[in-house]
């Protein structure tokens, strides 16, 4: 027992210092793109590099989405907005999309095989606890993790290791992803790269 939860501190505690290194990461990158603005564009010179790699381009992006939705290294609203602006809304959208709820699959999925050791590894106990009550009401779990998936305020990466813990089928978990999150995930991104091309247009120039 001793050793279970040595194991889960010791883990925890890379998350979080790979965590940080990723936020130094990302206020690096917004400065490097600030003075670079059309390197992320469609035609820029990263899109060019992608395109050079053909099919696997799109592929690479789609394994760093996937992984930041069970390993959030660089804040995810960040990677959809990048794949908006280097592959167009569409594309964007279907990478984006695509990537997110297979991650999103895959974290139920291990939640689900390695159980509360794997999930607390990634939070605080406090936060831990806080979410891991709603799992004795029922039918309430399902509609607050739909609830949850559309409203921007909710962890829900977290939320979708909270529901492999849960009783929930993994087929009823993906039509509740499949039905909440295209819309919410096109929206938040859109107006996210708008916010961000307003904020370089009127403030940081």
């Amino acid at each position: 027992m001793i050793k279970k939860i040595s194991f889960q501190w010791s883990h925890r505690q890379w998350i979080q210092l790979i965590t940080v290194i990723g936020i130094i990461i990302t206020i690096i990158s917004v400065y490097y793109i600030k003075s670079n603005p059309n390197i992320f564009s469609v035609g820029g010179s990263f899109h060019r590099y992608l395109q050079g790699l053909g099919i696997f381009g799109p592929l690479i992006f789609m394994l760093v989405q996937i992984i930041q939705v069970i390993y959030p290294v660089i804040p995810g609203g960040l990677t959809c907005v990048v794949g908006h602006a280097l592959f167009g809304p569409f594309w964007g959208f279907v990478y984006n999309f695509t990537s997110i709820f297979l991650g999103s699959v895959l974290a139920f999925l291990l939640a689900r095989r390695f159980g509360q050791g794997f999930v607390k590894a990634f939070v605080s106990d406090q936060t831990y606890d806080k979410y891991m009550t709603k799992l004795d009401k029922g039918k309430f779990f399902e509609r607050f993790l739909a609830v949850a998936f559309i409203l921007p305020c909710f962890p829900d990466d977290f939320l979708c290791m909270v529901a492999g813990l849960s009783k929930m089928s993994l087929k009823k978990f993906i039509i509740i992803t499949i039905i909440t999150k295209p819309a919410t995930l096109y929206l938040y991104t859109l107006i996210t790269y708008q916010g961000l091309q307003l904020l370089n247009q009127f403030v940081l120039k």
